[in-house]
C-alpha cells in the first residue's frame, strides 16, 4: 500500500511537471526533454555494461548533439536542411568501436543507437508537434498532452483489466507481469476514452483520435517490452532510481519513445 502510494504522487508530480512545460513553452518542453536524454542516456550505458568514462561521454555527445540539432529545427532556429547532419550520427558508434579497447564491441552499438534512437530522435519529435505548417490545427500542446494521456489511459486500464480478469501471459519470457488480457482491456478502453474525446475536441477528428490511440498504445506496450527485454539481460529490476516509485528515466519514458516516430508519421501522413 504504501509502495503504491510513493507511486501515486511521484506520478502525479511528475505528469504536473511534463504537462506544465509543454503548455508553458516548446523552449521549457526542450529542457526538460533535453534532461530526460541526458539522464535516458546515462541510464542506457548502465544496461549496456558502457559505463567507461570514455563511452559514456561519446555516447552522451552523441544523443545531446542529436537531440539538439533536431531540436533547434523544430523550434525554427536553423533550416530543416539541417536535419540532414542527423545522418552523421549513426556513424560515431563505428568510430567509438574503433578506438575501443574492449574485444565485444556489440555494447557499444547497442548502447549508441539505443541512446539515439529510443531517446534523443523521439524526443525531438515531440517539439514538431507544436508547427501548424506540418500538423494544422492539430498542433500545439493539446496534441502533444493527448498522447501522453493515451499511454497514461492504457497504463492504467491494462494494469486494472489484468488484475481483475487476466489469466492468459502475454509475453512471459519478458514480463510475466503482463497478461493478453490486460492489455486487449487497455486498448479498447483507451480507444472509448479517446473517441469520446474526439466528441468535443473540435480539432481532432475521430479517424486521427482513433488511430494515433491505436498505434500509441500497440508501440507503447513494444516499448515498454524492449525495455522489460534489456533489464532482463542486464539483470537489472530498474533502469535507475531518480522517480519512487516507478524506478528511471527509461522506465517511465519507455511507451512514449517508443511509440513518438509512428504516431508522428502516422498524423503527418494523415
Amino acid at each position: 500500500m504504501k509502495e503504491l502510494l510513493i507511486r501515486s504522487i511521484s506520478g502525479l508530480i511528475l505528469a504536473a511537471v511534463l504537462i506544465g512545460c509543454i503548455c508553458l513553452s516548446p523552449w521549457a518542453l526542450a529542457a526538460l526533454l533535453l534532461l530526460i536524454v541526458v539522464i535516458g542516456t546515462f541510464e542506457m550505458s548502465r544496461l549496456h555494461q558502457m559505463q567507461t568514462w570514455p563511452h559514456l561521454l561519446l555516447g552522451e555527445v552523441c544523443s545531446i548533439g542529436s537531440f539538439l540539432l533536431a531540436a533547434f529545427a523544430a523550434l525554427q532556429i536553423i533550416p530543416m536542411r539541417w536535419l540532414l547532419l542527423e545522418l552523421l550520427f549513426p556513424m560515431f558508434p563505428f568510430l567509438i568501436a574503433l578506438f575501443s579497447k574492449t574485444k565485444d564491441v556489440k555494447h557499444v552499438f547497442a548502447f549508441v543507437y539505443g541512446s539515439l534512437f529510443f531517446l534523443s530522435l523521439p524526443s525531438s519529435l515531440l517539439l514538431f508537434m507544436y508547427r501548424e505548417d506540418m500538423f494544422g490545427n492539430m498542433a500545439g500542446p493539446g496534441l502533444i498532452i493527448l498522447v501522453f494521456c493515451l499511454l497514461w489511459a492504457n497504463d492504467i486500464f491494462a494494469y486494472l483489466t489484468g488484475r481483475l480478469l487476466g489469466k492468459h501471459k502475454l509475453f512471459p519470457r519478458i514480463s510475466p507481469g503482463k497478461t493478453i488480457e490486460g492489455s486487449i482491456g487497455g486498448l479498447v478502453f483507451t480507444l472509448i476514452a479517446v473517441f469520446v474525446f474526439s466528441r468535443y475536441a473540435s480539432w481532432l477528428s475521430i479517424s486521427a483520435a482513433l488511430g494515433m490511440a491505436a498505434i500509441a498504445v500497440v508501440f507503447g506496450s513494444l516499448g515498454d517490452l524492449c525495455e522489460s527485454m534489456l533489464k532482463r539481460q542486464a539483470g537489472v529490476k530498474d533502469s535507475g532510481k531518480l522517480i519512487p516509485g516507478h524506478g528511471g528515466v527509461l522506465d517511465r519514458f519507455d511507451s512514449v519513445m517508443f511509440s513518438i516516430p509512428f504516431v508522428f508519421v502516422f498524423l503527418l501522413l494523415l
